[in-house]
């Protein structure tokens, strides 16, 4: 089965909730108006499909292989990268004058949905491109912006992200890589980083890694951890490949799940490149410091939420491409009589079990995508508004809603694709029929980029506890105002009454989490989970509230697709009637749970 990307929905999302027709009078986003991004999305949507989805079953079955420290992608991989970069998709958001677009994060979101639902393995490089990008955009020289960003733009060469070492995963603080100064400005980089994604392939001509490593006499912890470029290839002055660095790829790992995409243990001063060794005998790959030293967090976690979002739309590209299936085949598969009385087998979307869980497998995905547009909207706003005012208040609310949609989604998708596996009974325990890759393919989505703990945690602690609840109670002030609007409606008289109760639930383990964080610190972070769960639920199905407003207005001005819309509204209410109600039972569990998760002593495990 093809992919076809939900653009209806994409669109209705980004006009009616994400609010694009302000997006679009923002400085340098004159360009992003309904029709041309329209068109964008229905270009990008082909794109994917004719291109991009075919490899994903045979790349599933035929994955990226090693020899001698040179990693050959799944076959087709290379060819489909050339056509995405000459279509421009790698340049999409990127500022224009180092030969991007300059596109909205709105308008580029929807483009990343799709290429991770039509193939999670292959989007993955230009993913961490695009942190690779923003982290030296960030905090880059002039130099190292002018001689990378550019090519990295173009896709003739990639990034990659060099966090994690054997000792040092979660925990940056255990990073041992060296990087010792060169009396011409440069480092040498020694150690060895794990988990690397692309960090070896063959699709591009150089690969750009950003590496954390120590200078000599650092600080101890992550006060001392600075940031380096290191290329594969050195780069010559006038632009072109030089000599091949001292980073090798000594092995690729065999994964559950995404396995055409190539994690690298790369080896930094092993001797297998052609610079030999630095001053006084230092051993190790030429590297570039990016900023000041001891300062490679703080540009690296520019790279870190990047991704992390880009995680989270791969939650819902994957819940998508799930859904997807499950409908085709619910829609094929006849199956046991109605259970209202027919003389013979049925499809089993007659079934009201299967409804049930094609409907959960909808209104989550949908839930997630409202989010996650809204607060790419309010990035663009973050980054872009002329009132400096204007701009904090949607960069606090986009980096609040960062961990949700990070957290939540994937978890969201682990759940749907679960559904979806479910949906095709025995059927979907076959590797042929697709659904088994989603679910393995889904599962590292709460893992990598940070587990759904570690979103949790930042949810509690920076973005929470930290300003006393100031943001998250304007999120929930925002909430109230959706409130007002459905009141008085009969035909939403449910989803109000689920959003209230969700909305209550949210306000009171925030004021728990703000009230406890510093005196019964282990309770708080017991529950951080499920009031990340929680804050997804909840926020998520206020997007669905808005939905169903929106699409009722719509269907009364005689706008639009009035099948998708009356949709868009039975979708809606099913998310009040089924998913908002966990709400209460998840605000007891953080208010009332967090003694018993730590009550049992360790040696009774």
């Amino acid at each position: 089965m093809s992919y076809a990307a939900p653009v209806n929905d994409m669109m209705f999302v980004a006009t009616q909730l994400a609010a694009l027709d302000e997006v679009a009078k923002l400085p340098g986003c004159d360009d992003a108006t309904p029709e041309t991004v329209e068109a964008i999305l229905h270009e990008c949507a082909r794109f994917v499909a004719d291109v991009v989805a075919p490899l994903n079953q045979p790349a599933d079955n035929a994955p990226s292989t090693l020899a001698d420290g040179v990693v050959t992608t799944s076959k087709g991989f290379r060819q489909a990268f050339r056509q995405f970069v000459e279509g421009g998709w790698q340049g999409l958001q990127h500022p224009q004058r180092f030969g991007g677009q300059g596109l909205p994060k709105l308008v580029g979101t929807p483009c990343v949905e799709m290429l991770n639902a039509a193939n999670l393995s292959f989007a993955l490089c230009p993913l961490l491109t695009d942190g690779a990008i923003e982290a030296l955009l960030t905090g880059g020289s002039d130099e190292l912006q002018e001689r990378y960003i550019p090519r990295m733009v173009s896709g003739e060469w990639t990034g990659t992200m060099n966090l994690t070492e054997a000792q040092a995963g979660s925990d940056l603080a255990l990073v041992r890589a060296k990087a010792v100064p060169q009396a011409d400005g440069s480092y040498r980089i020694s150690g060895q980083k794990i988990f690397i994604t692309f960090g070896e392939h063959d699709m591009a001509e150089n690969i750009v890694h950003l590496v954390l490593a120590r200078t000599p006499g650092a600080p101890e912890g992550v006060k001392g951890i600075s940031l380096f470029v290191v290329p594969k290839f050195l780069v010559d002055d006038d632009g072109g490949l030089g000599k091949r660095n001292d980073v090798w790829c000594s092995s690729i790992e065999h994964k559950l799940g995404i396995k055409a995409s190539p994690t690298a243990v790369l080896l930094y001063g092993a001797g297998k490149g052609e610079v030999g060794t630095g001053e006084g005998g230092a051993a190790g790959a030429i590297g570039y410091l990016v900023g000041q030293e001891n300062r490679g967090l703080e540009y690296m976690f520019v790279m870190m939420n990047a991704a992390r979002f880009a995680v989270g739309m791969q939650g819902v590209a994957l819940a998508d491409r799930a859904y997807q299936r499950a409908v085709a085949y619910a829609r094929d598969r006849v199956q046991s009589r109605d259970v209202g009385g027919s003389s013979a087998a049925v499809a089993i979307i007659r079934h009201p079990d299967v409804r049930r869980m094609l409907m959960t497998m909808r209104a989550s995905t949908e839930a997630a995508r409202a989010l996650a547009y809204v607060a790419a909207a309010a990035s663009d706003a973050g980054h872009r508004h002329d009132d400096a005012g204007v701009r904090a208040q949607n960069m606090a609310f986009y980096e609040f809603l960062v961990p949700i949609v990070k957290g939540w989604s994937t978890e969201m998708s682990l759940e749907v694709a679960s559904l979806g596996v479910q949906v095709h009974g025995g059927m979907g325990f076959i590797e042929e029929t697709g659904a088994a890759q989603y679910y393995r393919d889904a599962r590292i989505l709460t893992i990598y980029e940070g587990t759904t703990a570690i979103q949790a945690n930042d949810l509690v602690g920076r973005k929470t506890a930290r300003d006393g609840g100031r943001v998250a109670r304007a999120a929930i002030g925002q909430v109230r105002q959706t409130e007002t609007m459905l009141a008085g409606s009969q035909e939403f008289e449910e989803v109000l009454g689920a959003l209230v109760e969700g909305r209550v639930a949210l306000e009171s383990v925030v004021d728990y989490v703000v009230e406890r964080a510093t005196t019964d610190v282990h309770a708080v972070f017991a529950g951080s989970v499920a009031y990340l769960r929680l804050a997804g639920i909840v926020l998520g199905g206020w997007q669905m509230a808005r939905a169903a407003l929106a699409a009722r207005r719509m269907i009364d001005a005689g706008e639009g697709d009035r099948a998708f819309l009356e949709a868009k509204i039975a979708t809606a209410r099913f998310f009040a009637a089924h998913l908002m109600v966990q709400a209460p039972a998840l605000a007891a569990s953080v208010l009332h749970g967090g003694e018993s998760v730590m009550a049992l002593a360790e040696d009774r495990f």
